[in-house]
């Protein structure tokens, strides 16, 4: 397996690779047809057997504090993606990519890496297992069908009718949302000082 810098050519690989990874998480509808292209400048990888993007790692990082991250000071960057196909589990590829990005990073001059996940266990547990602290958390709301949706959310324009909402809840009566809503994830904050 080879772990190098992504290029233009390896998109069609990169959405695949993160489509099928992202099938069975709690991400599963969180669907892109193309790469992302970020504002500032990022760390790029890909894992690569026989030809295929079996793995994925996407860093972007500050040039000036408080630009990306969204906690700590000095430079830090986000992990908004790093994904293995499922094919390719438990091989340590995602290891190698963040232990590869984590190079790349503190040549850059970054003092950390921040990711945020949802509540899938084996995903948190990795993040633990990589030294990465849980810092945080919030909620994502998803809101569904009339009874869901009455009475929290509403358009202004007539005619218009909503069938379904997303939302953050950033309060403090997490259970209660939990229990109000039949799909809420709880999104959580990891950071990594890089030494």
């Amino acid at each position: 397996m080879e772990i190098r810098d992504y290029v233009p050519a390896d998109e069609h690989g990169w959405v695949r690779c993160r489509v099928l990874s992202f099938l069975d998480t709690a991400y599963f509808d969180n669907v892109l047809r193309e790469k992302e292209q970020y504002d500032n400048p990022a760390i790029e990888l890909v894992a690569v057997e026989d030809g295929q993007i079996v793995g994925i790692l996407d860093i972007e990082y500050e040039l000036e504090e408080g630009t990306v991250c969204s906690r700590g000071s000095g430079l830090g960057g986000m992990i908004w993606h790093i994904a293995v196909h499922p094919d390719y589990r438990r091989q340590g590829i995602a290891s190698k990519l963040l232990l590869k990005g984590e190079e790349i990073a503190k040549v850059k001059g970054l003092n950390r890496l921040e990711a945020w996940t949802r509540d899938d266990q084996w995903v948190n547990t990795w993040y633990e297992k990589s030294e990465f602290q849980r810092m945080d958390s919030y909620l994502h709301v998803y809101l569904e069908g009339d009874e869901e949706l009455k009475g929290h959310i509403s358009s202004e324009i007539p005619k218009l009718y909503p069938v379904q909402a997303f939302a953050h809840y950033i309060g403090v009566q997490k259970e209660e949302i939990k229990d109000k809503f039949k799909r809420v994830h709880e999104c959580r904050c990891y950071e990594k000082a890089l030494g």
